[in-house]
């Protein structure tokens, strides 16, 4: 568990994650990067799920990003179907670990400015079981997970705000599952077109 918050204009992309990690099999905490940058390219992938399965996703995508025909939009419509072929050997390897499949699963936000449609773009990928396709949806303004605790919330791109409605999550993570398993530092990924930044907000 943890979080993962997109807020997507025209000219803006803001992606906002904790950093607490947890080890599978022993329940130690450690902090992870579960937000990094294609910046070559001024794209972010992000990620709410297993940060193993993260940066496999991540390492793929990074090497494509040297093609020289490399679009964003190609990476966009692949990435679920890489997703969907790389499930079966993460399941097999969560079994070998004695790890229970129905605890598995992945949320991913592939965003960035878009060169094609000149204005930022973003794409969420959910995957939990091998038996159905990788979800794909894009975002068209805002997507917050866990949503709940951020019903009443107006949505922001203020630095503040991030920081409040991410502790706001953070608790309500931790209470219904009755241990931290969210929590540690926001990281948040800024992006406009030509630039593209993380910056440590703080605890939460």
């Amino acid at each position: 568990m943890s979080i993962l918050n997109v807020l997507l204009t025209r000219d803006h992309l803001v992606v906002a994650v904790d950093t607490l990690a947890e080890d599978a099999r022993t329940g130690a905490h450690s902090a992870g990067a579960k937000l990094l940058l294609i910046p070559q390219h001024n794209l972010v992938l992000a990620t709410r799920g297993s940060a193993q399965f993260f940066l496999r996703i991540y390492e793929l995508a990074l090497q494509a990003s040297f093609r020289s025909d490399f679009t964003m939009e190609q990476l966009t419509a692949e990435l679920g179907l890489v997703v969907d072929q790389l499930w079966p050997n993460y399941e097999k390897a969560a079994v070998e670990a004695g790890l229970p499949l129905e605890q598995l699963g992945t949320e991913l936000v592939l965003g960035g400015w878009s060169p094609k449609d000149g204005r930022m773009v973003a794409t969420a990928y959910a995957k939990n079981d091998s038996q159905s396709p990788t979800r794909v949806q894009p975002i068209g303004g805002q997507l917050a997970s866990p949503g709940e605790p951020l019903k009443a919330v107006t949505p922001s791109m203020v630095q503040a705000d991030l920081v409040s409605h991410a502790r706001l999550q953070a608790s309500y993570l931790n209470e219904q599952m009755g241990r931290q398993v969210a929590g540690g530092r926001l990281l948040a990924g800024f992006l406009q077109k030509g630039q593209a930044v993380v910056k440590d907000l703080g605890a939460i």
